[in-house]
């Protein structure tokens, strides 16, 4: 049996396939999901599990070099932005390396989870509630 705190053996096996720049999306349970990347979806009911609660378990595991976020969590769900940033800080203090943010359009981040490996919905149900991360390396 597995001794990492990631017990989703789908998600433990997606980042353990991630590659140097592969990406992958936390999103929404409202986020559109194309066809092309993987699809693992954690939703059970509203709010469950949350946004952070997914964000936290996924970097847990992956090493994360940067990060995409849409421009409109800043107005539309500062609360949340604010959540996501401390996390992101944390991680980088904990990995020590330094996790550069980009903000797009909600309509280029759409675009862009084309091209992730995969997508992982949560049951969060709150505006913008997602985030693109890009795989670092450990060495």
């Amino acid at each position: 049996m597995k001794k990492g705190t990631l017990l989703n053996s789908e998600i433990s096996s997606l980042v353990s396939r991630l590659g140097h720049t592969d990406s992958l999306v936390i999103g929404d349970a409202g986020l559109p999901i194309p066809a092309g990347p993987q699809r693992v979806d954690l939703a059970l009911m509203k709010g469950i599990p949350s946004f952070m609660q997914v964000v936290q378990a996924v970097t847990e595991e992956m090493q994360v070099e940067s990060a995409v976020i849409a421009e409109e969590i800043k107005s539309h769900n500062p609360q949340l932005h604010s959540e996501l940033l401390t996390q992101l800080d944390l991680l980088q203090q904990h990995q020590g390396n330094t996790i550069t943010v980009q903000y797009v359009s909600h309509h280029q981040f759409k675009q862009q989870t084309q091209h992730s490996q995969a997508v992982i919905r949560s049951g969060e149900c709150s505006p913008y509630a997602n985030v693109i991360l890009c795989a670092g390396v450990t060495f």
